[in-house]
This record gives C-alpha cells, structure tokens and sequence, in this order.
C-alpha cells in the first residue's frame, strides 16, 4: 500500500508541476489591485450606459405614446366635422348633383303600357 501511496503522490507531483509550468505566477505590485478594479468599473460604466440610454428611449416611447393617445382622445376644433360623423349619417346628408340627377330620374312617369291578357295587374 504504501508504494501505491508514492505512487500516487509522484504523479500528483509531477501534475503539479506541470500546472505551474503552464501557468506562472504574475508579477503581482503595488498597481494590481487599482488596474483590477478600473477593469471591473470600465466594465461596469458601459453597462450604465446603455441602461441609461435604453431608460431614455423607453421613456421616450412611453411619452410620445401618451401624446398620441391625447390626440386621439380629443379631436381640436380645427378638424373637418366631416371625418368626425359616420358614413350612414354623409349618405343622408348627401345632395351631390348626381344623386340628384338620379333621383330626378327614378321620379319620372313611365307612360302606360297596355296590359296584356293573362297579366293581372290593376
């Protein structure tokens, strides 16, 4: 057992060194905490930013959808009261010189025409 034992601590040995080999130790001054953390903060600051912007733009949205929502809501003084009545109501409306024409039209006597036997009109 204990040759197993030496066995095992030789080949973790070795695995260690072969760790520290590929990977060797920074040279680690006075400067490496301060440059970490301005890493982690120029990290951090891009972060803000664009949830700042993202912020504006929603707020952006949401104003610009109130404001159109008020337009709608309540229609100024200046808008043409056509666009403000329904369809059925400027159909009754409607005099245009055609719907005239044709009304003048449909008024007209048609002579009589002789009856036919078999016709039973009165």
């Amino acid at each position: 057992m204990t040759g197993n034992n030496e066995r095992i601590e030789q080949e973790l040995d070795s695995l260690f060194a072969a760790y520290r080999e590929a990977c060797p130790d920074r040279d680690v001054s006075a400067g490496f905490m301060p440059g970490l953390w301005e890493k982690i903060e120029a990290r951090q600051r891009t972060t803000v930013l664009l949830r700042r912007w993202t912020q504006g733009f929603v707020g952006l949205a949401a104003a610009a959808s109130l404001a159109m929502m008020a337009l709608m809501i309540s229609p100024s003084q200046s808008v043409n009261p056509l666009y403000l009545s329904t369809y059925i109501d400027q159909l009754a409306e409607e005099q245009s010189p055609e719907r005239l024409l044709i009304q003048d039209i449909a008024q007209v006597d048609l002579p009589d025409q002789p009856v036919l036997p078999g016709d039973r009109r009165n």
